[in-house]
């Protein structure tokens, strides 16, 4: 499937700026009551996953008019955002964006951008993620991302599942060459852009890569 598929999940209204990188075209799936968020931004949900215990009654309402419900048990091992992602890597999309609102529970948001880490997602070959108005990619390896970015983008670099091996940098204020990031170690965060192409790969591990302001993913030559 070369298609977008973006998974709408968090209680909070989604980001004006994020909502405006989203493709048009893309499908969109929704966790719980994400589906309101995504209804508000102007969204149009495929698909509602989870046990359904946020969701409000318009949007319910909304979704059995409009959407497939996959309804599931509240005393459940997976998240809400884990089970639409597993529905979303079902459609084996070519790139997969996690969006939501942002929100004042940390382990929703360290577990949302952590279920980016699942093995089922190794084959989507570009994993996006928004929250709030930050903007990240999980790039499991051993990978590489290409992008377009300003020169003085900050890009951070956080071995956030686990220590990742051969981690590299280029084009970059304080270039990485073969490094190891321990696990949430500081060791990669706040790098600058010096150009306007910037590569990053890694061996193994699981690296997640924020910029700000958000930078382009492009092929590889």
């Amino acid at each position: 499937m070369d298609e977008t598929v973006i998974v709408v999940t968090g209680a909070a209204p989604l980001d004006a700026d994020a909502v405006a990188h989203l493709p048009s075209t893309a499908i969109v799936i929704a966790a719980d009551g994400g589906l309101d968020h995504a209804l508000a931004a102007g969204l149009t949900p495929a698909a509602l996953v989870g046990d359904l215990d946020s969701v409000s009654a318009d949007g319910m309402a909304w979704a059995e008019a409009h959407a497939t419900i996959q309804r599931h048990e509240p005393a459940k091992d997976r998240t809400d955002t884990e089970l639409a992602l597993a529905t979303a890597a079902g459609l084996q999309p070519a790139r997969l964006l996690l969006v939501a609102g942002g929100g004042d529970r940390l382990d929703h948001t360290v577990t949302a951008i952590g279920a980016l880490g699942h093995p089922d997602l190794t084959s989507i070959p570009l994993l996006e993620a928004w929250w709030g108005d930050e903007h990240a990619f999980v790039l499991h390896g051993p990978g590489a991302l290409h992008l377009a970015t300003d020169t003085g983008t900050r890009i951070s670099l956080v071995a956030m599942h686990g220590p990742c091996t051969g981690v590299s940098i280029d084009a970059a204020e304080w270039p990485l060459d073969d490094a190891e990031l321990e696990p949430l170690s500081g060791h990669g965060v706040s790098n600058v852009a010096t150009a306007d192409e910037v590569t990053i790969t890694v061996s193994t591990g699981i690296l997640t890569v924020f910029t700000h302001p958000p930078a382009t993913a492009k092929e590889l030559p």
